[in-house]
C-alpha cells in the first residue's frame, strides 16, 4: 500500500516522503496514529503543493540570512563591561550581551542561539565572533569590549 507520510517515521522515512509499506502496517499503525495518509490522487497532489511552498520558504529564508549575513560582515559592535586593572573583566561577555548589543547600535535582531564564541569573553579587546545564520550561511563580525567608566 502506498502512503504520504505526514510525520517522520523511524525505518520508515521522513515526512511528506511517499513510501510503500505493507497493508497492515499502514492501516493498524500509521494511518491510525495520523502518522500517514493514504495516497491518493487528490492527497497527493496536496503533498506536492505543501513540499513546493516548504522549499519555497526555505529559499526565502536562505535569501535573507545571506542578505543578513552580508550586512553584518565586517561590522564591530562596541559592549561597555566592568574591568579591573589589568584589563581582566569582572565576569563575561554572553552571547545575550552581543546579541542585544547588535540590535541597539545596528538594529539587527538576531537569536542569541545563532552566536557562536569559541570561549568566554573575559578580557578587554577585539575579539572575532561567528554567527550562523543559516545552512552554509555565516557572518563574521568583530565585538570590541571596552571598559565601563562609572
Amino acid at each position: 500500500m502506498k502512503v504520504i507520510l505526514l510525520k517522520d517515521v523511524k525505518g520508515s522515512g521522513k515526512a511528506g516522503e511517499i513510501i510503500d509499506v505493507s497493508d497492515g502496517y499502514a492501516r493498524n499503525f500509521l494511518i491510525p496514529k495520523r502518522l500517514a495518509e493514504p495516497a491518493l490522487a487528490h492527497n497527493i497532489n496536496a503533498a506536492n503543493v505543501k513540499a513546493k511552498a516548504i522549499e519555497h520558504k526555505k529559499e526565502v529564508a536562505k535569501d535573507n540570512a545571506r542578505k543578513l549575513a552580508d550586512s553584518m560582515s565586517g561590522l564591530t559592535v562596541k559592549i561597555y563591561a566592568k574591568a579591573g586593572e589589568n584589563g581582566k573583566l569582572f565576569g563575561a561577555v554572553t552571547v545575550n550581551e552581543i546579541a542585544a548589543a547588535l540590535l541597539e547600535q545596528y538594529d539587527i535582531e538576531l537569536d542569541k542561539k545563532k552566536i557562536k564564541i569559541s570561549e568566554p569573553i573575559k578580557a578587554l579587546g577585539i575579539t572575532d565572533v561567528k554567527a550562523h545564520m543559516f545552512e552554509n550561511t555565516s557572518a563574521n563580525f568583530k565585538v570590541e569590549v571596552l571598559p565601563k567608566s562609572e
